[in-house]
């Protein structure tokens, strides 16, 4: 069982930056694939980022591609989110999620950080 734990939302004004993380426990980290998902108010769960399990290979969604950089530490058990240019429309509560390479689903989920961007 991997439990996942969020930290670094915030409120910061349009054009700001922040740096969300996730940490792992419970599991091999190096095994799983993570990702950034978020959930604005009244809208489903959207994809943002993920990483592979060597943190070589990434993807975007197409509205943060450029401004969103996903990262991750195996050795800190840690994955990261650099939000740069950030957009009120980027306001959301922010999901880390944990997907074993040898599954197609995310199994595991953390409780969610609140990100607001204000105007």
């Amino acid at each position: 069982q991997v439990q996942l734990v969020e930290s670094g939302g915030g409120l910061v004004q349009a054009g700001g930056s922040l740096r969300l993380s996730c940490t792992a426990s419970g599991g091999t980290f190096s095994r799983y694939t993570m990702g950034w998902f978020r959930q604005a108010p009244g809208k489903d769960r959207e994809f943002a980022a993920s990483i592979n399990e060597g943190g070589r290979s990434t993807n975007y969604a197409d509205s943060v591609k450029g401004r969103f950089t996903i990262s991750r530490d195996n050795a800190k058990n840690t994955v990261y989110l650099q939000m740069n240019s950030l957009k009120p429309e980027d306001t959301a509560v922010y999901f880390c999620a944990a997907r074993h390479y040898l599954r197609a689903v995310y199994d595991y989920w953390g409780q969610g950080t609140q990100v607001t961007i204000s105007s």
